[in-house]
């Protein structure tokens, strides 16, 4: 389900995606509403925890989607954008706050740059570190370094390069990337309408890279915004279900690399999907290990 073709009007509407977030979404919720969005959705994946009719009893105004199930990241998104009409959409989690002014530097942002259709703000962990929130979409190589060793040794070389280790918050100056995190990003409603949204068949993990590498095939680009800042829980509502999280996780990577890999580099792809199985095993024994 794509965003429909509504008429855009100024502003920015603000989609919320939440799964058993908690108190966590009206912290999200609050944060939103500071920076002053025209629209806000909070689309609920069927929660059971109560946090979506805490939201609704706390603000009225606010538009909560139920779609009655957990449909996955990227077509919840969908149904969010499809509910409002802002020119701008900020998509994010429900587990992250949004620092004052943040909105606006990323609106700002697209603002300046036309052929520019997403742009992604510096994240932050509660701990206050850096998060490698914007990337580059990695060669075979680094995509099968940073797979197999990104685990257990985060500085190598494939995985720096990958998680673009250069792009240190650098104040107010804006970065061209290759891709930005669905945890939180600005799109325009216009690029979002010409590469149809989402691509559901992901249901969790990748949605935002796919998203990114479509939109840069149609013309728009994409931008880091570190003058503009979230903190981010992360995991929250992963947490729940690790092992199911896990096999989403690499289900996505393949499809992606399926999709995104041309020319004779696909007869690579069954070592690529090989070494992809071979993570998920690592992935699922790092957790058993620590649970």
């Amino acid at each position: 389900m794509s965003p429909s073709a509504r008429p855009a009007e100024p502003g920015v509407a603000a989609i919320v995606v939440n799964y058993e977030a908690g108190p966590l979404l009206e912290g999200c919720v609050a944060s939103l509403l500071d920076e002053g969005v025209d629209e806000l959705v909070v689309v609920d994946n069927g929660s059971t925890d109560g946090s979506a009719d805490r939201v609704r009893r706390r603000w009225p105004g606010v538009e909560v989607v139920s779609p009655g199930r957990n449909l996955g990241y990227g077509a919840a998104a969908n149904r969010g954008v499809a509910a409002t009409r802002s020119a701008d959409v900020l998509i994010c989690n429900a587990d992250l706050v949004v620092a004052p002014g943040s909105v606006a530097a990323l609106v700002d942002a697209l603002g300046a740059r036309p052929t520019v259709g997403i742009a992604g703000p510096l994240v932050r962990t509660p701990e206050g570190d850096r998060y490698p929130s914007a990337r580059r979409f990695p060669s075979l190589v680094d995509a099968a370094g940073h797979a197999l060793l990104g685990m257990f040794r985060p500085r190598n070389r494939f995985t720096e390069a990958y998680q673009r280790s250069d792009l240190a918050p650098v104040g107010d100056r804006v970065a061209p990337v290759d891709w930005v995190s669905g945890a939180c990003l600005l799109a325009r409603r216009s690029a979002l309408e010409r590469i149809g949204g989402f691509d559901e068949a992901y249901f969790m993990y990748a949605e935002d890279v796919d998203l990114c590498w479509r939109a840069g095939r149609a013309g728009w680009g994409v931008v880091y915004v570190p003058g503009a800042e979230v903190t981010h829980q992360q995991g929250v509502s992963t947490a729940r279900h690790p092992y199911r999280m896990i096999l989403e996780h690499h289900r996505s990577l393949l499809r992606f690399a399926g999709r995104s890999t041309t020319g004779w580099r696909r007869l690579l792809l069954p070592l690529v999907a090989a070494g992809i199985g071979v993570r998920a095993v690592l992935a699922s024994v790092r957790t058993v290990a620590g649970s």
